[in-house]
């Protein structure tokens, strides 16, 4: 069934008004497209279709999503769509462009249709993750900002644009894959294959947080994460404690000082592979008006933590962290008078720019021998390696992206030189050689990946009307210069 957003009534004599050829009407029209209720409508029935990638029986769900949503969607804004196909992935990918002129700038945007597990009984009375609930200026439902309501924002926006103007005035590239929150299976293989189909000047998406609910962000690349296990298996079975404690090694004990070890006791680092040299001078100056908060939901920050002499928004976006995600020794739902005979953590450790991932490891591994720790068995914790990026907070399209969102909001957004976590925005910046600019439509208090993920009605709103003036400006022929063949 081919569905288009909803369009609110529009007065025919005002098409031929002078304004309907503005930015400001393009701005009021994606406005009016959320006033109507039409947007919350399109949202809620996204938000409907359990498109849950960690779930091996949806995959069908997964393709529907795909077919029966997104193509009709994009194809009614005059894109071709096709389908792309990769052995790894859960589901096809869907490929859209529009090309008005080769000579135009090709903007590439990127989205996930796909969400983590619904939780359905976790979430609070009244709410489901399937039925999008208004709720205290929230929209709660699963996919609401992680990502089907960060995509749709940004689709509308291109509508929006259409509408007033006719075209985009550039031309267009969009992805849409259906296992991003599975580690994004084929997405670097398929781009590996298809790099003259995907080619394009420019990444702008949405996906992540902006640095609080009221400030507009972009966001130029994704702090790196390494997954691994810490693991020693001293001998086969446990041993009475009053038998033999005192004379058998207690793996759990032997853990705790390797992992502390690792970091200082207010948790600063100690191996300096894991590190980069310094923070840049410009990283630095970008990260100087940024405060980090998480709204009166989030946790509060304990200053004293982590590396000295940074501020908390240098300590996220600008530095490393190592963390300790789990650890079990003996049975520790039912404890036993017994001597432990293994112990295991799984560590992760998120990275920026000036980290060699292929050295984490192997450091660790010369830091545990030098300190005595040779009996800590090292192995990779999973499949999910993303490297670290971060586009220079100092290039022409970073400060031209920044003025657009700063004139439509009258606000001057942040620009964080990374996001704190991860994403593979190392497969758009290195594998498709581009510029990566993000511009999120959530916050960081929005519970994604846990019950009550929920999108702030002022957030929607405002990015719809940020993309239609940003889509706009993509248009007028007055973009920086993209350096092509460089």
């Amino acid at each position: 069934m081919c569905r288009e957003l909803r369009t609110p009534a529009i007065d025919s004599n005002h098409a031929e008004d002078k304004f309907s050829m503005t930015r400001e009407a393009t701005i009021s029209k994606a406005e009016a497209y959320f006033d109507s209720g039409a947007f919350k409508a399109d949202l809620a029935h996204l938000v409907a279709i359990p498109t849950e990638s960690q779930s091996p029986d949806r995959a069908e769900t997964l393709l529907t999503y795909i077919e029966t949503e997104m193509r009709p969607l994009l194809e009614s804004l005059g894109f071709t769509c096709r389908a792309l196909n990769h052995p790894k992935a859960k589901a096809p990918f869907l490929f859209a462009e529009r090309i008005e002129d080769r000579s135009m700038p090709t903007i590439f945007g990127y989205g996930h249709g796909d969400v983590v597990r619904g939780l359905d009984k976790n979430w609070s009375e009244g709410l489901s993750p399937w039925i999008l609930t208004e709720r205290d200026k929230r929209w709660y439902g699963r996919g609401v900002v992680d990502n089907k309501g960060q995509h749709l924002i940004n689709i509308a926006g291109l509508r929006a644009v259409l509408e007033t103007r006719g075209k985009l005035g550039f031309n267009a590239k969009y992805l849409i894959e259906m296992g991003e929150e599975v580690g994004s299976p084929g997405l670097r293989e398929l781009c590996h294959e298809q790099r003259d189909l995907l080619a394009a000047d420019v990444l702008i998406a949405s996906d992540g947080p902006r640095l609080n609910a009221e400030r507009p962000t972009i966001f130029l690349g994704s702090r790196g994460v390494i997954t691994f296990d810490m693991t020693i298996t001293a001998r086969q079975g446990g041993h009475h404690s009053g038998n033999w404690g005192g004379l058998l090694s207690d793996p759990a004990i032997q853990l705790a000082h390797a992992l502390a070890s690792i970091t200082s006791p207010t948790g600063q680092i100690r191996i300096h592979e894991w590190v980069p040299k310094e923070l840049p001078a410009a990283v630095r100056r970008v990260l100087t008006d940024c405060e980090v908060d998480g709204g009166p939901d989030g946790p509060s920050i304990d200053l004293e933590w982590g590396e000295p002499g940074l501020t908390p928004a240098e300590q996220v976006f600008g530095w490393c962290s190592f963390d300790v995600l789990a650890m079990k020794a003996g049975v520790s739902e039912t404890p036993v008078n017994a001597v432990p005979p293994s112990a295991w953590a799984r560590c992760q450790l998120r990275f920026v720019v000036g980290v060699d991932p292929g050295e984490v490891l192997p450091a660790l591994r010369r830091h545990l021998d030098r300190h005595g720790f040779s009996m800590v068995q090292i192995s990779e914790g999973g499949d999910e390696l993303f490297n670290a990026t971060r586009l220079d907070p100092e290039d022409a399209w970073v400060t031209w992206v920044a003025a657009s969102l700063a004139k439509t909001t009258g606000k001057q957004p942040a620009i964080l030189p990374n996001i704190g976590g991860s994403l593979p925005n190392d497969i758009f910046s290195e594998l498709l050689n581009l510029r990566t600019i993000w511009v999120p439509h959530s916050y960081p208090g929005c519970s994604q990946h846990a019950p009550n993920e929920h999108l702030p009605v002022a957030i929607a709103r405002e990015g719809l009307a940020m993309m239609a003036g940003l889509y706009w400006d993509l248009g007028t022929g007055h973009t920086p210069p993209l350096d092509r063949g460089s």
